[in-house]
């Protein structure tokens, strides 16, 4: 269980709470205003309604703080752990009002936070001893990026780039521009900063030669099918066997054991983010 009580949420999560409660409160909760007394007192409880990994109850704080700052929470089941149907995962507790203005925004952190975090444990469980490893992509909700690769990592799968100044990853429009993959490589060894590895995105097994050539220290194999990975592994180990090779595309719950057991380092999957299903999370509020 965490502390009992209330704790300043770190600046960065109260300044997305604030945003998050002046879209959804507005210039005010009419409605608690007008039906509950300014003295009244509640619980709010979070409980999960079906299994999941949680995630997001730093955030949920954060916005329970930022609508009153007496708000105390408290947690009881950590990021990252497995909750049982039934689990009571949280609990805040203060003036009534503040928590009935931020109940609908800290729930749908919590429900959209631990979506990701249960949906990429599927992935991770579907490819265990395999040796390849989930990650995320730049697919996230704007604004909530660093919360859902929170998620992401609290559902045991790892974090890809956090934007585009965090690494070089050379795409098909950048190939398009720069006039293919030898030339768009060696500009980027020549001009990235020595600590950046350099990755590009190849759709054929010629795509790959040519970047293993060139000297691209990771490849990201892009729509290809379990048996053309496996082809384009084999290619990579024997050319180079230090070569960091990645999956995208096409990549499902289906499909992924198929993928990983084709033997790359990395499967990317947008899907983590963009299409996890929210988790069931209900928010009981009594007074008290």
């Amino acid at each position: 269980m965490d502390e009992v009580g209330v704790r300043r949420p770190p600046a960065a999560l109260l300044e997305l709470a604030r945003a998050a409660l002046l879209e959804d409160v507005g210039r005010g909760d009419v409605t608690s205003r007008v039906t509950v007394g300014e003295e009244a007192w509640a619980r709010a409880r979070f409980v999960a309604r079906e299994e999941l990994i949680v995630s997001g109850m730093e955030a949920a704080r954060a916005v329970f703080f930022e609508a009153g700052e007496e708000v105390g929470f408290t947690v009881f089941v950590r990021e990252g752990n497995l909750a049982p149907a039934g689990s009571v995962l949280a609990e805040a507790e203060g003036p009534a009002r503040p928590i009935l203005a931020a109940e609908r925004v800290a729930l749908n952190l919590v429900m959209r936070l631990s979506g990701i975090a249960t949906f990429t444990s599927r992935y991770v469980e579907a490819v265990t001893g395999t040796g390849a490893v989930i990650t995320d992509t730049r697919k996230t909700t704007p604004g909530l990026r660093l919360l859902e690769k929170a998620a992401v990592r609290a559902g045991g799968g790892t974090n890809h780039r956090a934007g585009l100044d965090d690494g070089v990853l050379i795409k098909d429009n950048h190939l398009a521009l720069a006039g293919g993959v030898t030339v768009a490589v060696r500009r980027a060894r020549a001009n990235a900063p020595h600590l950046l590895k350099v990755e590009v995105e190849v759709e054929s097994l010629g795509m790959l030669e040519e970047a293993i050539s060139a000297g691209a220290d990771a490849v990201l194999l892009d729509n290809m099918t379990p048996d053309e990975v496996r082809e384009a592994v084999a290619l990579a180990r024997r050319s180079r066997p230090d070569l960091l090779v990645e999956v995208s595309g096409g990549v499902n719950l289906r499909t992924v054991r198929a993928y990983a057991e084709a033997g790359p380092d990395l499967i990317s999957v947008g899907a983590l983010t963009h299409s996890a299903p929210a988790a069931d999370v209900s928010l009981e509020v009594e007074p008290c």
